[in-house]
């Protein structure tokens, strides 16, 4: 059983092409701190998954997370997404994998995507959270610890 998890493991990682990670404040992930990231794709052909990674602790305090991505490709297009995932079951149970008060979550963004425009992609990333009945969103969401994007390479019919 552990051999064939570490198999998995690493078969996952064989696509991963890139990830970062932006470090949230100790007080928590301001709604003014855009996580930024600059990316200089390789290869115009393959079709890539972009993923939205997460680290969270118990102390985050709903059952959702809305985002704001933004991407801006090289020749000045720009895709804005607002963005809803579920992070919590309905009884409260953190979503997410983790041995320890640490949770990664993989969140999707896009299926499919290929840089097809050469030169630098950007990806920002902002929280959207309000309270209930709060207009102002929340200015410091407590429990997230860190903020950041994986680029896998899409696997076509069960091949890599």
């Amino acid at each position: 059983m552990f051999f064939f998890a570490v198999i998995s493991l690493c078969s996952c990682d064989e696509q991963l092409v890139s990830a970062e990670y932006h470090d949230v404040q100790p007080s928590g992930w301001s709604i003014e701190d855009v996580a930024s990231f600059q990316i200089v794709p390789q290869d115009s052909i393959a079709a890539y998954n972009l993923f939205i990674n997460l680290r969270n602790t118990h102390d985050y305090e709903y059952n959702n997370l809305w985002l704001i991505s933004q991407i801006k490709f090289p020749h000045g297009k720009v895709v804005t997404d607002t963005l809803q995932y579920r992070m919590t079951e309905s009884d409260g149970t953190f979503l997410g994998t983790g041995y320890s008060d640490v949770l990664e979550n993989k969140l999707w963004l896009k299926e499919g995507i290929r840089f097809r425009e050469n030169g630098t992609y950007q990806i920002a990333l902002k929280h959207a959270m309000r309270k209930t009945g709060e207009v102002k969103g929340d200015s410091q969401l407590k429990g997230i610890l860190e903020v950041g994007y994986s680029i896998e390479k899409q696997v076509q019919n069960g091949s890599n």
